[in-house]
């Protein structure tokens, strides 16, 4: 609710970028709220900042930019270097590695740092680095590290950073309190009503008429090829087979048969198994007043409901079974009544049992012959399962030797399967919307970790039923692409870049005559340009609090502004700037007793809390000190942008 009032405008990617920074390492360290950018390990480069006696690199700022580019791009795959940047990307990441860095450099000025032990605790609860029994896979951490190029050092300081800053900053953020007045006055701004107008100066109604000519375009593309660069990609080669392959397998004999026949003979005796439903009552006469309501044909559940009870199942079991259980006395006489309601209360281990036979399953004695069938199935089953065992632990040592993928294709018997060029997140290169095939969801992220081409791996599928062969056909690495293919792309961004100044200067001059009483249709108009229609705006604050936060940046714009005044906002990427007048504003009074009014009392509580939180962060960095270096962090831009 009261978001509105502070921040309200930011970008999708901006917000995107900052939520990033919290799952660096996907599908792991997001569980945990000590999940953020790593900012430690080292690196040699240019200082670019220092916090107390520690130092920032220009290496970590570089590979904290490209990580959180890349995160990003896991919600939307169009995410690109020149978005991050246009959004002030590398700023957010400057400062939250300033700030990590002097928590850190504070808590350990003052004694509070978290030690091994801790940093392993947090580590065993990342779910993704567990094995099938719950607890800490040392190779799937290891797997982790390998295809994130990170180091354990890496891991575990940043988890040290995240346990310092939770027990520095939370005790700073609980037990805020807003007073009444405060709220009551916040809670009378969510009942304004505010009108006014909108235009849009879009960059491509700016853009000049006349191309660029190639001496331009070259000298664009080769300070900005870093955004036209493409992913790594590969193409995976695989198989999947099963015990099919496994070849002369010889049909189980009488003399096996006989013997599984006879290690397994308690199963084919006579057997009976029944199905009972139960209800306990604490007293004798409660349970005796209940099988003559059901005598009389009432539902065994319907009595149980109007009791507030429920009926347990049981079943099916033979007697031995129900009698561990129940009670042997519920056994007895489960197994010697016919099927229906027991005439009287059987007393139990609870209390007293009212018990119903629902099932009686009789099965007859079945000589050898009459299970020879089924046993042969088995012991063939069996017996191909061992064989695939064979043919697996066989083809894994011949991997492990340096064998082929193909020469083990050739001696299974079964036809290598090449992909499209896929992305480390198992889409096709070029069409993101394309997955790889299902069977393969296993093997891609092993596949992009392969250091080289041709080094195949096997892979369980189903446990001992089938597997996965494969390696890595090809690798292209990430570069940028040639300018002819991506000169029409590079054209219009220039054109753009062009529109988009020129359509800042023109809403600057749109600004300027509207502070000096111009009319807002009349000044838009007066620019000459063919541009999109005066769009009128009238609506209430409690209307933006339906949209749950979802709001377009002019609303957002439009309730942070005083009366008569007018703001430019431009569009996320360049694309173009709006300019926003707000005319009037009217306001409804709230009571005091409106559940508005506590609303706001909690959530600016909560906002409180944060503020002391910020607050403390930025004293603690003041304590301990930290400059940057601007020419540096210029030139790391510089870099990323695809400069030299």
């Amino acid at each position: 609710m009261l978001q509105f009032f502070r921040n309200i405008f930011k970008s999708s990617l901006g917000v995107g970028i900052a939520i990033a920074f919290l799952v660096l390492i996907v599908g792991g360290f997001a569980a945990s709220d000590v999940a953020s950018n790593l900012v430690s390990g080292g690196g040699s480069g240019d200082t670019i900042a220092k916090v107390g006696s520690t130092t920032i690199t220009s290496t970590q700022l570089v590979k904290q930019a490209q990580q959180a580019v890349e995160i990003a791009r896991q919600d939307n795959p169009k995410v690109s270097m020149r978005d991050f940047l246009a959004q002030n990307g590398l700023t957010q990441v400057i400062d939250q590695m300033v700030d990590r860095t002097a928590i850190t450099v504070f808590g350990e000025k003052n004694g509070i740092v978290a030690g091994k032990l801790l940093v392993d605790s947090e580590l065993a609860k990342i779910p993704s680095l567990q094995g099938p029994d719950g607890k800490f896979a040392e190779a799937s951490y290891r797997q982790m590290l390998a295809q994130r190029n990170l180091t354990d050092k890496d891991v575990r300081e940043d988890i040290a950073q995240g346990l310092v800053a939770r027990q520095l900053l939370t005790p700073a953020q609980l037990g805020a309190v807003t007073p009444t007045d405060a709220a009551l006055r916040y809670a009378t701004l969510l009942k304004d009503h505010r009108s006014g107008f909108v235009a849009a100066l879009p960059s491509q109604a700016f853009a000049p008429a006349n191309t660029p000519g190639d001496a331009e375009v070259s000298s664009w593309y080769n300070s900005h090829k870093l955004f036209f660069n493409q992913p790594e990609h590969r193409v995976i080669r695989y198989a999947v087979f099963d015990d099919s392959v496994a070849k002369n397998v010889a049909a189980p004999t009488d003399a096996e048969i006989a013997q599984r026949y006879n290690t397994d003979k308690a199963q084919y005796q006579a057997s009976e198994t029944r199905k009972i439903s139960q209800l306990i009552l604490p007293t004798e006469a409660a349970a005796k007043a209940l099988s003559a309501e059901l005598a009389k044909g009432t539902a065994m559940e319907a009595a149980a409901k109007a009791r507030g009870l429920s009926v347990a199942s049981v079943g099916p079991v033979d007697k031995a079974t129900l009698a561990a259980q129940t009670s042997q006395a519920v056994a007895d006489a489960a197994f010697a009544a016919p099927k229906g309601v027991l005439p009287a209360p059987v007393k139990g281990l609870l209390g007293y049992g009212v018990v119903r036979v629902d099932e009686i399953i009789v099965k007859p004695a079945r000589t050898l012959d009459q299970a020879k069938g089924e046993i042969a199935a088995a012991l063939l089953a069996d017996k191909r399962k061992a064989a695939l065992a064979s043919v697996t632990s066989k083809i894994d040592d011949s991997f492990s030797k340096g064998g082929a993928l193909s020469d083990a294709a050739k001696e299974l018997g079964v036809n290598l399967v090449a992909t499209p060029a896929l992305n480390a997140d198992g889409s096709v290169f070029g069409n993101t919307a394309q997955k790889a095939p299902p069977e393969l969801a296993k093997a891609v992220q092993a596949a992009f970790a392969m250091e080289r081409e041709h080094a195949p791996q096997l892979a369980e599928l189903e446990p001992g039923k089938k597997f996965l062969m494969f390696d890595v056909d090809s690798i292209v690495q990430a570069a940028p692409l040639p300018l002819d293919r991506v000169k029409p792309a590079v054209v219009a961004a220039i054109q753009m870049e062009k529109g988009a100044q020129a359509a800042k200067n023109a809403a600057l001059r749109v600004l300027d005559k509207m502070k000096h009483g111009g009319e807002l249709g009349a000044t838009v108009a007066g620019l000459s340009v063919k541009l999109p229609p005066v769009q009128s705006l009238s609506l209430g604050r409690e209307q933006l609090r339906a949209q749950q936060g979802q709001l377009p940046p002019a609303m957002g714009l439009f309730f942070s502004m005083a009366k008569g005044s007018t703001k430019l906002l431009p569009l996320p990427g360049g694309r173009g700037w709006l300019v926003v007048q707000l005319k009037d504003i009217t306001t409804t009074p709230v009571d005091a007793k409106d559940p508005l009014v506590a609303d706001a009392k909690r959530e600016l509580a909560s906002l409180q809390g944060r503020e002391y939180g910020d607050a403390l962060r930025r004293a603690m960095r003041a304590d301990v000190g930290a400059t940057r270096n601007d020419a540096a962090i210029g030139a790391v831009a510089k870099q990323l942008a695809g400069g030299n």
